[in-house]
């Protein structure tokens, strides 16, 4: 909590009174396969109404979460107060707030609602989550947060739940005139081709499988053996029947891993739409917003100096198509399998418009005049070092299986020392006035890179075949940097040079402010 902002300069408002529908059904969910299984297998006589006494809990539970739930706007920050027997006073600079996520789920829709995220650098959860608010306040609350936050003072006025904010000495009603009129500048807009194109090289369906097979796992192991045990019966009279010659098999075998792969296309198309339907990228001043989803509309919002790292992305099916993903991590908390991060720009688009969407973002880069600089080859079997372990294990665990047909497996070490090769003789890296970049992959490339100003940590590490081969490697630490982003890092250079650039990356920051 924050105590040195100004007291509220408004009365406090309530959320939506429809808001505990909403808190109850979010706790439903995480309860629902309990309650449903004590609902139909528990035993009528004792238990059959724990189930609704649980529900009334929670929905007890969900009003009194809406009668001591409190929002007002002071001065310069957001004030939330919750609770009554251990209240809670949230006072959060509009400074502060690095990220606004808007979320309309079908339901949302219905009651004409939306639910808001403030979020912060670093936090492991948001610093307010206002559950629910009037689709026209979360929206007029978005538009507090950026013009706030841009104006750094200003009067704050809020006659009612649908707050009109001040900025630069405008009155209340100017200044809700004036974000009625700006309009936002659009970047970027996915069409149906360009969903179609997300859903044939993005893996999004195996999400899908995964989320079906831990549903199916959830009935129980017997209902598992009874499944197997039937499809076994079931082979076992078929293959009995029928004689198939060798290519025959072989061409089954091709059949269905081509339906297998088909069918995961599909989901993964079925996915794209559903998440990046109507997929805006806007900016608006600093700021940029992304509007997605079909069922449930996501709208994140994040300032333009929020952004830490950029990470293009082209695998071999992007190559075909000639597209590309732009992506970026914001200074903002980070939760795996959340989307209401700012991280996607691009989710699929034409090289040229991502290479244009770097160039208006990142202007002073200078994207397209970097001259890069690679990497030595000599080292280039380093790169399949890694892959060695599992080779080998896999190796000794087929042969203890198959005999002498499990060193086929061996057969996979050529083609690791042509993928090695390959990425060493792409690999490269720059360092610019303001930007550091690095290129790295041959399958699936990638190129990450982040502004000098933004960097917070550096690292020169040596392990001792570096120390053998005269070889170190930099590490350069962004904020926000998620599980699966790329690592920004040149390395296998030689010490002399990875020195260098250490040292001069050194010296910039000392003199440089940190900025987030």
């Amino acid at each position: 909590m924050t105590t040195d902002a100004a007291a509220p300069a408004e009365p406090e408002h309530r959320l939506h009174p429809m808001s505990w529908l909403f808190v109850l059904v979010a706790q439903l969910k995480q309860f629902i396969v309990p309650l449903i299984a004590l609902f139909f297998f528990g035993r009528r006589d004792e238990g059959g109404l724990w189930p609704l006494i649980g529900v009334g809990v929670l929905a007890i539970g969900s009003l009194w979460q809406y009668f001591t739930y409190r929002y007002a706007v002071a001065e310069d920050a957001l004030v939330v107060r919750s609770g009554l027997l251990e209240r809670s006073l949230r006072v959060i600079p509009f400074s502060r707030i690095h990220n606004v996520a808007v979320e309309q789920s079908v339901l949302h829709r219905v009651f004409g609602v939306a639910e808001v995220r403030l979020e912060s650098a670093g936090g492991s959860k948001p610093e307010a989550t206002m559950r629910v608010l009037t689709l026209a306040d979360a929206l007029e609350l978005e538009t507090l947060v950026r013009r706030r936050g841009r104006a750094g003072s200003a009067s704050t006025r809020a006659p009612g739940p649908a707050m009109a904010v001040a900025d630069d000495g405008v009155g209340p009603d100017q200044a809700t005139h004036a974000a009625a009129t700006t309009a936002p500048e659009p970047l970027l807009r996915m069409g149906t081709m360009d969903l179609l194109r997300l859903g044939v090289v993005s893996n999004r369906g195996m999400i899908l499988v995964g989320a079906g097979v831990a549903a199916f796992s959830q009935t129980g192991g017997r209902l598992w053996s009874n499944l197997f045990e039937r499809l076994g019966g079931t082979w076992e009279t078929w293959y009995g029947a029928n004689h198939w010659p060798i290519w025959q098999w072989l061409a089954g075998g091709l059949a269905m891993l081509a339906a297998i792969l088909l069918v995961l296309r599909l989901l993964s198309l079925l996915l794209a739409v559903l998440q990046y339907y109507g997929f805006v990228l806007s900016r608006d001043g600093r700021r940029l917003t992304v509007e997605r989803g079909l069922l449930t509309r996501w709208r994140t919002s994040a300032s333009r100096r929020r952004i830490q790292a950029w990470t293009l992305t082209e695998g071999l099916l992007h190559r075909w198509l000639k597209q590309r993903t732009l992506e970026v991590d914001t200074a903002a908390s980070q939760q795996e399998g959340q989307a209401r991060t700012l991280h996607e720009l691009a989710p699929i688009a034409p090289r040229e418009d991502c290479d244009r969407l770097i160039g208006e973002l990142l202007p002073q880069a200078r994207w397209h005049a970097l001259e890069w600089q690679s990497v030595p080859m000599r080292g280039w079997w380093r790169r399949m070092l890694s892959t060695l372990p599992w080779i080998v294990l896999v190796t000794v665990a087929l042969s203890v299986r198959l005999g002498g047909w499990g060193l086929l497996a061996l057969a996979w070490l050529p083609w690791a020392a042509v993928q090695a090769r390959a990425e060493a003789r792409r690999a490269g890296w720059t360092l610019g006035e303001e930007l550091v970049a690095v290129r790295e992959g041959w399958w699936q490339r990638y190129w990450r890179f982040a502004e000098v100003d933004k960097l917070q940590a550096l690292r020169l590490t040596r392990s001792p075949l570096d120390r053998h081969f005269d070889t170190a490697t930099l590490w350069l630490d962004t904020a926000g940097a998620g599980a699966r982003s790329p690592q920004l890092c040149i390395r296998y250079l030689p010490y002399a040079s990875a020195d260098a650039v250490y040292r001069r990356l050194s010296s910039e920051l000392a003199r440089r402010p940190l900025r987030w």
